[in-house]
């Protein structure tokens, strides 16, 4: 049986050792690898309203902060922003937060909540406060930030959209054999550019949700690339929409 030339070590068996030592550094390695994938928040200096999901408070600006990415850069759109893995075919922005939480943020920076848009009898637009919304990201050139109707373009007139979304507050649905209650605007409904008895924050105007009469696209060559990271920046909006002309 071989030895070791180290006067602590000869009583220990090489075959031994080759065991242990290679386990320890493999012990090591996860560890640290552990502790690489261990995610950094962005945002320390403010208030994270749940550590899984990419929704903070800055209590001191009123500003309600959710992360997510880019899910469209081109094509029609129903709307601005969903939940990650529900609608991004047809949103702008996939944000990494359930619908329901980041309506319990724009609670806590102040915002009313009113009703979603309803549409018998008759077509009655979303109520409720009036909510701004800006977009940071980053690319090669810097860091950005623009409001999110930047992004959005009317179909007829080619223009961005000018219009504040309004915190209409989506509702709850119960399911009468489990008695569980659903938010439905977790199904995808969180941010909207046609109109949805689900929203949570909805436009103030008549905006078709029918394939072939869409309103709104991406505003394509203002977005950057799928999967660009970007931020969501709510606040209570300082102006007021202009009046509705549909």
């Amino acid at each position: 049986m071989s030895t070791t030339p180290y006067p602590l070590l000869r009583s220990v068996p090489v075959r031994l050792s080759n065991i242990c030592i290679p386990g320890i550094v493999a012990a090591l390695v996860s560890l640290v690898v552990g502790a690489a994938a261990e995610p950094v928040d962005p945002h320390p200096e403010l208030t994270r309203l749940s550590p899984k999901q990419a929704v903070w408070i800055d209590a001191q600006s009123r500003q309600l902060i959710v992360g997510g990415a880019v899910a469209l850069a081109d094509g029609p759109i129903e709307f601005f922003a969903c939940p990650r893995k529900t609608k991004e075919h047809e949103s702008v922005i996939a944000v990494d937060a359930t619908a329901q939480l980041v309506h319990t943020g724009l609670l806590a920076i102040g915002l009313r909540a009113g009703n979603p848009a309803s549409f018998y009898p008759e077509f009655k637009p979303a109520t409720g406060d009036s909510v701004a919304i800006a977009v940071r990201w980053q690319d090669e050139t810097g860091d950005h930030e623009a409001p999110a109707q930047q992004w959005v373009k009317n179909s007829q007139t080619g223009q961005e959209l000018d219009y504040n979304w309004i915190f209409a507050g989506s509702s709850f649905w119960k399911d009468p054999k489990t008695n569980i209650e659903y938010y439905q605007a977790d199904g995808g409904d969180l941010v909207c550019v046609s109109n949805f008895p689900a929203a949570t924050l909805d436009l103030p105007i008549t905006s078709s949700q029918a394939n072939d009469s869409l309103l709104f696209e991406v505003f394509t060559g203002r977005v950057p690339k799928r999967g660009t990271p970007v931020e969501l920046v709510f606040s209570h909006a300082e102006q007021e929409n202009p009046v509705a002309t549909n």
